[in-house]
């Protein structure tokens, strides 16, 4: 993680780097916990971010769930 880029109703988004290939990216913490992965891969963002192919829409690159908590790899 490199610095915090904003905080929302739903979330937080912090600026990171892959460590791997030194790629810039932003990850979105979801506030509210999640049970299972379906019930990640259920969300209206994910389903619509994973159609989304527009020049000035940031494109989902992962969905990562940790324990109950949710991030989103842009």
């Amino acid at each position: 993680m490199l610095k915090k880029l904003g905080s929302g109703s739903f979330g937080n988004v912090e600026k990171a780097q892959n460590t791997e290939t030194k790629e810039i990216v932003a990850i979105k913490r979801l506030k509210k916990k999640y049970g299972t992965w379906e019930e990640c891969l259920q969300l209206s963002e994910v389903k619509a971010l994973r159609k989304m192919n527009h020049p000035n829409i940031i494109k989902l690159k992962e969905v990562i769930r940790v324990i109950n908590e949710a991030y989103f790899v842009f």
